[in-house]
C-alpha cells in the first residue's frame, strides 16, 4: 500500500505545511510560526486513536535522530496505551542510533532486547509492523555478547527483507536506506551502498517532499567524496520542515563543509547551537550543541576569523557538563586542538591536556582521546620536546590498537592516519626526513580508504596538507604543491592548504599558480582576519585585489 500523502491531508498526519512562497533556499525560510513541526509522517500505528498523532511525532523525532526526545515520546505513548507494541519498538530503536559513533551500553542492549520482546507480545499490528520489530530484534539478539558491527549487519539484512516485502511504505523505505548507510563503512563497496540508499530516498522525496527521513538520510547518503553536489535542493529544504530541531538545522552543513561554503556552515550551525540549548539531555546540555559549535569553530578558522573561533570555543567550555557521549567527547577534545593547530600555535598545542574534562568517560572513547594526543604531539615536536612527542605517538598507537581489537576499523584508521603524521614529524626532527616523508605518505594512503566521519567537520591536519608542509621545509616546492592540490580535492577551501599551495607555487617559480591560490585564499577569508598569510596574499596580488571574501 502506498502511503504517499499530500501536505496537510489527514488528521493523523504530522505535517509542516509550507506555502510555496515560503520554501526559499536560505536558512531563514519557513521559520515563523512553525511551532514544533517535524515534517510529514503517517505511520498508521496499531495503537489507540488518541496516541496515533503522538506516535507519528515520535517516529519523526527518530528520523531527525533526536533520540533522547524520541525515547521519551515513545515511553509516554506506552504509558498511555500499554497494548501499543510498536511504542516498545520505538523505544528500542531510540537506543542504538546506527549512524552515530556512540555505542549502546550493556544496559541499553538489555533494555532494547526487553522492549523488543514486549513489542512482539503486545498488539500484533500488520505484517509491516512485525517486519520492523523483527529487524530491530535482529540487532538486539544476544545482548551480552554480539559486537556492534555484527548487530548492524543483522539489522541491515533484516531491514532489506522488510523493504522487499513493503517497498511502498515510506518509513520502511527510510529505515532501509538508513540501514544501508549504517553498514556501508564495513562493506567492500561503500559507494554502492550510498548510491542505493540515495536512490531509495529520492523515491520517498518524490512521493512526500517533507518526509524527515527522506531529507535527513539523503544528506548522509551524499556526505561522501564525489556526492556532495547531489540533491542540493533537498539539502536546503531540510530546515524548512523542522525549523526548531537542532539536528535539522545542522545537517545541511555536512554538505557545505565538503564544498568549503564557510559562511553557510557558520550561519546554519549558529542556529543549530542555539536551538540545541532548548533540548537538554536530563541535567546536561545536549551533545547536539557541541556538535554544532565544533563545526562553527572549524568554519571560522578556515576564514581566518580567530577571534570568533575563540569566542565559540570559550562559549562551549563555559556551558559546563554536556551529555557524556562519544559526540561530546569528540568535540571537547577536537575544539581546543583545532584552535591551536589551525593557527599553528604550537606552544598552545603542546600545553593541551588529554582526557579533559574529567567527567567524560574517556576509556570508552578512543578516537576522541587520540585527537588530543595528536595535537599535543604536534605541538611538542614543533617546540623541540621530542620526549613528549614520542609519548603522544606511543599513546596514539595504543589507542589505535585498542580500536582495532574492538572491531572498530574506521576508528583505528582515523587514529593511525594522525599517528603516522606525527611519526613523520618526529622522524624529520630526528634528522630522518625521508622516513618522515614516507610516514606521511602512508597516512595519505590510509586516508584514501576512509570517508570523513559524520561526527567531524574535518581533519585536524589533513595528511596531504601535512605532506605539503614537510616537503616545503625540505626545499621541494613542486612536490609540495602537488600535495597541497591533492589535499584541496579532499578538503576544499581550507585556509592552510590554500596558503601552503600559494607559497609552494611561488617557491617553484609558478607565478600563475601562486596568484590563483592566493586569490582563492582571499575569496575564503573573512573581512576582519589579521592572519599573516592574508597580508602576504594582498601584497602579492596588488591593491586592486579585493581585500577578502564575505
Amino acid at each position: 500500500m502506498s502511503r504517499s500523502i499530500p501536505c496537510c491531508a489527514g488528521a493523523l498526519v504530522l505535517v509542516l505545511c509550507l506555502a510555496p512562497a515560503a520554501r526559499s533556499a536560505g536558512p531563514e525560510s519557513g521559520h515563523h510560526g512553525a511551532g514544533d513541526a517535524l515534517g510529514a509522517v503517517r505511520f498508521e500505528a496499531p495503537c489507540a486513536p488518541a496516541v496515533r498523532a503522538d506516535f507519528d511525532r515520535a517516529v519523526g523525532l527518530l528520523h531527525h535522530m533526536m533520540y533522547v526526545e524520541a525515547k521519551r515520546a515513545f515511553e509516554e505513548i506506552a504509558a498511555k496505551d500499554p497494548e501499543c507494541g510498536m511504542a516498545r519498538w520505538g523505544i528500542a530503536m531510540s537506543l542504538f542510533q546506527p549512524l552515530w559513533p556512540t555505542r549502546p551500553t550493556v544496559e541499553d542492549l538489555e533494555r532494547g532486547s526487553e522492549e523488543v520482546r514486549k513489542a512482539g507480545e503486545t498488539r500484533a499490528g500488520s505484517d509491516r509492523d512485525r517486519a520492523l520489530v523483527a529487524a530491530t530484534e535482529a540487532f538486539y539478539r544476544e545482548p551480552a555478547s554480539a559486537e556492534w558491527w555484527t548487530r548492524i549487519r543483522r539489522w541491515a539484512a533484516a531491514m532489506q527483507q522488510a523493504y522487499e516485502a513493503h517497498p511502498e511504505d515510506l518509513d520502511v523505505a527510510a529505515f532501509y536506506a538508513l540501514s544501508q548507510l549504517s553498514v556501508a563503512p564495513v562493506s567492500d563497496d561503500r559507494p554502492a551502498y550510498h548510491s542505493r540508499a540515495a536512490k531509495v530516498l529520492l523515491g520517498i522525496y518524490e512521493k512526500e517532499a517533507t518526509h524527515p527521513g527522506a531529507l535527513h538520510y539523503t544528506i548522509h547518503a551524499n556526505d561522501v567524496e564525489g556526492r556532495a553536489g547531489e540533491s542540493i535542493e533537498v539539502v536546503r529544504s531540510y530546515d524548512d520542515i523542522a525549523p526548531n530541531v537542532p539536528h535539522a538545522l545542522h545537517m545541511p552543513t555536512h554538505i557545505f563543509v565538503r564544498l568549503g561554503e564557510w559562511p553557510e556552515v557558520i550561519e546554519w550551525n549558529r542556529k543549530s547551537a542555539d536551538a540545541a540549548l532548548k533540548f537538554p539531555a536530563g541535567d546536561a546540555v545536549s551533545h547536539h550543541y557541541p556538535h554544532a559549535t565544533d563545526y562553527l569553530v572549524y568554519a571560522h578558522l578556515q576564514r581566518g576569523e580567530d577571534a570568533q573561533a575563540k569566542a565559540v570555543l570559550e562559549e562551549t567550555l563555559a556551558k559546563g557538563k554536556l551529555q557524556p557521549t562519544f559526540i561530546s567527547a569528540f568535540h571537547l577534545a577536537a575544539m581546543p586542538a583545532r584552535y591551536a593547530v589551525e593557527r599553528r600555535e604550537w606552544k598552545e598545542a603542546a600545553a593541551l591536556t588529554p582526557r579533559t574534562p574529567a567527567w567524560i568517560p574517556w576509556e570508552r572513547f578512543l578516537w576522541p582521546e587520540a585527537i588530543a594526543w595528536f595535537a599535543r604531539g604536534l605541538g611538542a615536536v614543533q617546540t623541540g620536546d621530542l620526549l613528549a612527542a614520542r609519548e603522544a605517538e606511543q599513546r596514539m598507537k595504543e589507542l589505535a590498537d585498542r580500536a582495532s581489537a574492538a572491531g572498530e576499523r574506521d576508528f583505528n584508521r582515523y587514529v593511525e592516519i594522525d599517528r603516522l603524521i606525527l611519526a613523520g614529524r618526529i622522524a624529520h626532527a630526528e634528522g630522518q626526513s625521508e622516513e618522515g616523508v614516507r610516514n606521511i605518505r602512508a597516512a595519505a594512503e590510509i586516508e584514501a580508504t576512509v570517508e570523513k566521519h559524520p561526527v567531524t567537520p574535518g581533519a585536524l591536519l589533513p595528511s596531504y596538507e601535512a605532506l605539503g608542509d614537510l616537503l616545503r621545509e625540505l626545499g621541494r616546492p613542486k612536490e609540495a604543491l602537488e600535495a597541497y592540490e591533492a589535499s584541496q580535492k579532499i578538503w576544499p577551501r581550507r585556509y592552510n592548504t590554500l596558503l601552503g599551495a600559494a607559497r609552494a607555487a611561488g617557491e617553484a617559480g609558478d607565478a600563475p599558480a601562486a596568484r590563483a591560490h592566493y586569490s582563492a585564499l582571499l575569496d575564503v577569508v573573512g573581512p576582519e582576519t589579521e592572519r599573516e598569510g592574508v597580508a602576504e596574499a594582498r601584497k602579492i596580488l596588488g591593491t586592486s585585489q579585493a581585500k577578502s571574501g564575505t
